[in-house]
């Protein structure tokens, strides 16, 4: 089962969300908070895999809760400000729900949360790569990062030149070790065991240098953000 605390100050959104959870058999619903304090208490003693949180509520705001745990459960911001949408990815978020939420974007919401609190599968020894005209076989360390292309990916190899793949990123995110791998944002996941520099050209724009990579890729600032986090950890 996947164990939900649902956090909010408006009790009418409280209901909004659990209407829209009730046709997912697999959650449970473990609590609700209207406070930041109450869903701290609440963390502790029923320990979700999951928090439904919204960002200002009651004098605080959820990105409050966060900083206060050590190992904060994993979350879906809902709420009905557009404009904190990269301080939540920067911490992990794993979506952005406004409000009113609409059934099939928390739908899949939460496919993407069970593919990411599911056990992480073990490793291929080989991953094969086909893409038009080519076949590349390759151990999982030799990838140094995957951009999100649509429906494709592009795949960068070390010494090798970049693959179009007919898979999206959420399929290798499923597929590759983290760490340490990371999911640095939505369009780019990155072999934090690969990464030589991060030279910050502007505010916004930040280049990454890889091992086995001669021309670099470029971050915006909230990928950037996470990825000097998980290196420094």
């Amino acid at each position: 089962m996947l164990r939900v605390l649902i956090a909010d100050d408006e009790p009418l959104a409280r209901r909004a969300l659990r209407r829209l959870l009730a046709p997912h058999e697999d959650v449970e619903i473990v609590g609700e908070a209207e406070s930041v304090a109450q869903a701290m208490e609440l963390v502790g003693s029923l320990r979700p895999a999951l928090i439904l949180l919204d960002i200002e509520f009651n004098g605080a705001d959820g990105f409050d809760l966060l900083a206060a745990m050590a190992d904060p459960p994993r979350v879906i911001f809902v709420t009905a400000y557009a404009e904190y949408a990269v301080d939540a990815f920067a911490v992990e978020a794993i979506d952005y729900l406004l409000k009113p939420v609409a059934q099939p974007r928390l739908d899949a919401a939460l496919d993407r949360a069970r593919r990411l609190l599911a056990p992480p599968p073990e490793a291929p020894a080989t991953l094969e790569l086909r893409a038009p005209g080519r076949l590349l076989r390759c151990a999982p360390g030799d990838i140094l990062a995957i951009e999100a292309e649509g429906d494709f990916s592009r795949v960068h190899v070390a010494d090798q030149p970049p693959l179009m793949i007919l898979r999206n990123i959420g399929h290798f995110e499923t597929v590759l070790p983290c760490p340490p791998f990371l999911r640095a944002g939505r369009s780019i996941l990155v072999n934090c065991a690969r990464v030589r520099s991060l030279d910050m050209r502007s505010r916004d724009e930040v280049k990454l240098t890889l091992v086995g990579k001669a021309e670099p890729i470029t971050l915006g600032r909230a990928a950037a953000g996470r990825l000097k986090q998980a290196l420094a950890t």
